[in-house]
């Protein structure tokens, strides 16, 4: 992801001055791969901020580093710092770095990027037509993607599309434990979760360890459902002719109207574009504070889960606040 990220920043046309990675394979293939000159390549990230003073960092290490690197960027006086997910391993390690963040005056967004892939800004203005009537619920059925890794994404998504901070949250974990592809000493849970808001509108994530392909999503509403398929980039959209709208849920076989609409298939690096992008123009992007409550809403679900499966509140995550997760 991090070779991704210099993709993005040379897409952008901005100057790389310099790049920090703690494997010398790595950092030599990135640097070779992008043509960036030795005295531009770094293992140790303080070195980097010190030599380069760049105006503008992105941490895309594993997550138990973020809060230590983005700490350290504000401090060196770096006002733009990306972020990639899960914002990091604890909540405690998110406030040191809205913290550090608010102290140093920097702007901190983390990588959250659904609201600019096109999957989700067509499925944005669907939900909320006229035709759709408003979003009830998000269902998204999955491959084991990770509640950490990915199901992030999907809790930062269910908050952009609602404009409500998720109210309850309910989990079961798959009682299988994957081994995680970034190495053994992470460990990233399949399994289900439950979110609601507290108007009502529901998530529910399942993405079990026994599942090994492919995501769904289906968004319902009152008129309607839209069911997506994130890895081909379809979209069909059925809703109840218009003179058919004001009949009861209870008839939901009520004649429809069908239609497709092609999106872009998934891609990490157009959506990191426009992250980079909104954070550099200070508007509209994933920020800190959005990444803060994605984490606590898988806290939540870890409590829930260890709990008996009870439904919490988000705020029971803050009880967990100083406990450290094994995420990647």
């Amino acid at each position: 992801m991090g070779r991704r990220h210099v993709q993005v920043v040379e897409q952008l046309g901005l100057p790389i001055a310099g790049i920090c990675d703690q494997s010398a394979e790595a950092l030599a293939a990135a640097g070779t791969e992008h043509g960036i000159a030795e005295r531009a390549r770094f293992t140790d990230f303080a070195a980097l901020l010190k030599e380069t003073r760049p105006e503008a960092a992105i941490v895309a290490t594993h997550a138990p580093s973020h809060c230590a690197f983005v700490c350290q960027a504000a401090a060196a006086g770096v006002k733009h710092i990306l972020c990639e997910k899960p914002m990091a391993v604890s909540l405690a390690e998110c406030d040191r770095m809205l913290e550090a963040c608010t102290r140093h005056g920097a702007r901190l967004a983390v990588n959250h990027q659904m609201r600019f892939m096109p999957q989700y800004t067509e499925a944005l203005r669907i939900v909320h037509s006229p035709e759709f009537g408003g979003l009830s619920s998000v269902t998204v059925v999955a491959g084991n993607i990770g509640l950490a890794m990915n199901g992030t994404h999907y809790f930062e998504l269910f908050r952009y599309l609602t404009g409500e901070r998720p109210a309850e949250v309910t989990a079961w974990f798959s009682p299988q434990k994957v081994a995680n592809p970034r190495g053994a000493q992470f460990e990233d849970r399949g399994g289900a979760i439950r979110v609601t808001t507290a108007a009502g509108a529901r998530l529910y994530l399942e993405a079990g360890a026994d599942q090994g392909h492919g995501i769904q999503v289906i968004y319902s509403g009152p008129y309607g459902q839209l069911l997506a398929d994130e890895l081909t980039g379809s979209l069909r959209l059925v809703v109840r002719q218009p003179e058919q709208r004001q009949l009861p849920s209870t008839r939901y076989g009520a004649p429809a109207v069908e239609s497709s609409v092609a999106v872009p298939a998934s891609d990490a690096v157009a959506p990191t574009k426009a992250v980079l992008s909104a954070l550099l123009a200070e508007q509209d992007y994933p920020s800190g504070a959005d990444g803060r409550q994605a984490v606590a809403v898988l806290v939540a679900g870890y409590l829930s889960h260890e709990s008996g499966h009870a439904p919490l509140p988000l705020s029971a995550a803050e009880s967990a606040a100083e406990r450290v997760f094994p995420w990647a």
